[in-house]
């Protein structure tokens, strides 16, 4: 079951369900119900209202013993959806970014419910970040005196800050480094995409360009870390492989039950 795939990202993960021989349910619950239905991949999915989610996701999971929700929705709904999922007791994937991550945690530990929650499910950029993490504990001050500066492009409706340019700089800071006065420069306006960043006009409504620079005091050297991802398709595979990883945890009857992109990672599951 994938919320809501009426929205981009929520379609993109859902076309990937079917792309990887999945059952997708023909329904998706909306803030938004415009009624009738959208089409993923042949599959005629429904769209109704969240006043009956409780009633129906209860329903589908018994119909479905293997149940797994994927949530795309809306940072105000994390906490709520996270709630209801874990009330259910049924197993999901928190793709949705923003919210509050510690009410969301709070309240799966609470309940004990089986789930992945990422602020990224990029499988190479969660890599990138665990690589960092690791350089951060190895080599401390590695890049002491050094300044950082980040830009980071994503398409106009994006209003927030990205969390994985936020969960980077935590890593180059670790390193020894100084972010520049201003933090992280947020680039939206067409021109600048098209221009300074070179997003590919096709991929204005859908990218996650990010430039990270390292530079020594004195100038005479740099460091340039780049993750440009054209689309959503990159993001949706991922959320297969968590899916699926999440899906055996359950199965084992595993007794940790939060997991992130880096456990499933770390667990070879990935296709």
């Amino acid at each position: 079951l994938v919320n809501s795939c009426h929205g981009r990202m929520g379609r993109a993960a859902a076309e990937s369900v079917v792309d990887a021989g999945l059952e997708l349910l023909p329904v998706t619950f909306t803030s938004d119900p415009s009624g009738g239905s959208v089409p993923v991949r042949g599959v005629e999915v429904a769209l109704k209202g969240l006043d009956a989610m409780a009633g129906e996701v209860a329903a589908l999971k018994a119909a479905h013993p293997g149940l797994v929700v994927v949530d795309y929705t809306l940072p105000q709904a994390v906490v709520p959806n996270a709630s209801l999922y874990a009330s259910l007791d049924v197993p999901f994937v928190m793709g949705t970014t923003g919210g509050d991550r510690d009410a969301l945690m709070a309240r799966v530990r609470e309940a004990g419910t089986y789930a992945v929650i990422s602020p990224n499910m990029g499988k190479q950029i969660v890599a990138l970040q665990s690589m960092l993490e690791w350089a951060q504990a190895s080599f401390p001050g590695a890049w002491q005196g050094y300044s950082l500066d980040v830009v980071e492009s994503h398409q106009s409706t994006k209003v927030d800050t990205s969390g994985t340019a936020k969960a980077l700089v935590q890593s180059f800071e670790g390193l020894g480094l100084e972010l520049q006065e201003g933090g992280i420069e947020m680039v939206r306006d067409r021109e600048g995409q098209l221009g300074r960043m070179g997003v590919p006009e096709e991929h204005l409504d859908g990218h996650a360009f990010h430039t990270y620079t390292l530079t020594s005091p004195d100038g005479s050297v740099q460091f340039q870390f780049q993750h440009n991802v054209c689309g959503r398709r990159f993001y949706a595979e991922g959320t297969v492989d968590a899916v699926l990883f999440l899906a055996s945890r359950v199965a084992a009857n595993d007794p940790q039950r939060i997991f992130t992109m880096r456990d499933v990672l770390e667990a070879g599951a990935m296709r």
